[in-house]
């Protein structure tokens, strides 16, 4: 656990899984990532589910969902999937029961942080915290379902469809303060209505970086993923808001990281940078 001023920021996993690792690195030559991310044998590369549990004014507000426990024994092995531990599980160990979490805000909708939004309870998908508002950006919602067959593995119904037939979606647009201090903010990029999560108090800040930049690899504006639909923006966006975050000692929260969750960064005087680890990936 972290303190943010008055905030607790709690690293909570849903486990492991694989992805390509040529594809998590896009451009960059296989023989300079793999230095950094070991592939396996069909070229994947191990990336952590860490979601991130915020507790403020009052409020247990859990950003991302990690993969969930819904799927089929095919896509579990295709994506090498291991679990326990499962969100649920990781939030039971700080004394969060399910009911007790008041906002879900999904970065976006990729199954890899969505997945864990909806459970199959009796035969029926039912959202997995039944009395949060799960926030999404209005365009992602649309984004979703008009998916492109370039975007479409990436979606799946059964992972945000529930959740609005249970009225638990707040569809919002745009920046959104959740509580004082706590905001989500659209920075697009990965895709086109992508959102961060950003924090606040007693002057202290912290940020959820979700996909933008999704391991500590990737702090370097260039190495952006195959998977961003909109590189040169992520490549933008990254310069200017790690800069803000070396400038101003930011708490950051990698979501995909397969070691370190929570860090800060700062120049290492050679051109590059240097990681301030906070807090390890539980194994």
């Amino acid at each position: 656990m972290i303190r943010l001023g008055e905030f607790e920021l709690h690293a909570v996993t849903d486990g492991f899984f694989r992805l390509d690792g040529g594809a998590m690195f896009g451009i960059v030559p296989k023989v300079a990532w793999e230095r950094v991310a070991p592939a396996d044998e069909k070229n994947r590369i191990t990336l952590s589910l860490t979601n991130l549990l915020l507790k403020a004014h009052g409020n247990n507000i859990l950003v991302d969902t990690g993969i969930g426990t819904k799927h089929d024994a095919k896509f579990v092995d295709m994506y090498a999937v291991v679990h326990p531990p499962t969100t649920p599980e990781s939030l039971a160990k700080i004394g969060v029961k399910p009911e007790d979490v008041n906002f879900v805000v999904l970065s976006h909708l990729h199954f890899d942080h969505a997945g864990g939004a909806t459970i199959l309870r009796d035969g029926e998908l039912v959202p997995t915290y039944p009395n949060a508002t799960y926030l999404i950006q209005e365009g992602m919602w649309r984004e979703a379902q008009e998916s492109n067959p370039r975007t479409k593995g990436s979606y799946m119904p059964d992972d945000f469809l529930p959740l609005q037939k249970a009225g638990r979606v707040k569809l919002i647009r745009g920046d959104y303060e959740i509580v004082p201090g706590v905001r989500c903010v659209l920075t697009g990029g990965h895709v086109k209505h992508h959102q961060v999560v950003r924090m606040e108090s007693r002057g202290e800040k912290a940020i959820y970086w979700a996909d933008l930049l999704p391991t500590t690899a990737h702090i370097k504006p260039a190495w952006v993923m195959g998977y961003d639909l909109y590189p040169h923006e992520v490549a933008s966006l990254k310069q200017q808001l790690v800069a803000e975050a070396m400038r101003e000692r930011w708490v950051n929260v990698f979501e995909h990281d397969p070691n370190v969750c929570m860090a800060r960064i700062s120049d290492d005087r050679k051109g590059g940078f240097a990681l301030e680890p906070l807090e390890k990936v539980t194994r």
